[in-house]
């Protein structure tokens, strides 16, 4: 809209002053924001849900070792071990204090007594034989000091072998010295056999380490009849040659056997049955 010019002096001063006005005002002039000045802290906003689990850290230092804990109870009993070597002899005990003197014996005819003894000397002797007759004719038995020893010609596997023993009441054969060893081999040959069953049987571990045990569990000591040279195999069973020597065998295989029967126990009264319907 157009502004009619000043026709006066006054008039002309309130124009310069409108104009003055108008050019102050920052709504006409700028459109540009001028910021003011900074207000007052606000309060504190509300905690926020919890963020997404980062990934795991790297492993801390090791700790400080922890207190001893309590001692715990005691662990089952294991399985009993193998029987130890025997022990050294011990040193002879102390002599015992000497005993009260005996009563006075009495006067015996003893011209009488030898005339009793004699015969009963030649009897015992005469019965004497008549044992060994029967146990090394008639049943074929061989002995040493400790056992007797009976060929079986019953052809079984080695575990039917080692029952039909026990059930007789006693072991397969337990070759233990080299002079047991060799009359049992001496009995192996005269029967005019080559092999049998003998009571020791072969355990192998993993690093084929080979060990020994007899048929009553216990382990070789100090004879051992197999030769330095025998291979290691899988079969497990050791048998007898008529020429001392041992090797093994397939615990299948069937073959004679050879019973052990100690005499301790024929002493205390327990008879071992040698064949059927007979005992020694």
């Amino acid at each position: 809209m157009a502004t009619k010019p000043p026709e006066t002096l006054l008039e002309f001063l309130i124009f310069l002053l409108m104009i003055s006005f108008l050019s102050a005002s920052p709504e006409v002039c700028t459109n540009s924001l001028i910021p003011g000045a900074k207000g007052d802290q606000g309060e504190a906003g509300d905690v926020g849900e919890e963020g997404i689990m980062g990934k795991a850290g790297p492993p801390g230092h090791l700790g400080d070792a922890g207190d001893a804990g309590v001692k715990g109870d005691m662990g089952h009993i294991g399985k009993m071990g193998p029987m130890g070597h025997k022990g050294d002899k011990g040193d002879a005990g102390v002599d015992g204090p000497v005993g009260l003197k005996g009563t006075p014996g009495s006067t015996c005819d003893c011209g009488r007594y030898r005339r009793l003894v004699g015969p009963i000397d030649i009897t015992l002797g005469k019965l004497k034989n008549s044992i060994n007759f029967v146990k090394n004719v008639l049943l074929g038995l061989r002995e040493t000091e400790e056992n007797y020893y009976l060929l079986v010609k019953e052809a079984k596997m080695f575990q039917e072998a080692s029952m039909n023993c026990r059930l007789r009441g006693g072991f397969l054969a337990m070759p233990k010295t080299a002079n047991t060893n060799q009359i049992l081999a001496e009995y192996i040959s005269q029967a005019g056999l080559t092999r049998v069953y003998v009571g020791v049987k072969a355990n192998s571990d993993n690093n084929e380490t080979r060990s020994y045990v007899y048929s009553d569990s216990s382990p070789l000591q100090t004879f051992l009849g197999l030769s330095d040279s025998s291979p290691i195999s899988n079969s497990f069973c050791v048998e007898l040659l008529s020429s001392g020597t041992w090797t093994l065998t397939d615990c299948d295989n069937v073959m004679f056997f050879i019973c052990e029967f100690p005499k301790s126990r024929r002493r205390a009264g327990t008879a071992p049955t040698l064949a059927s319907g007979r005992t020694a």
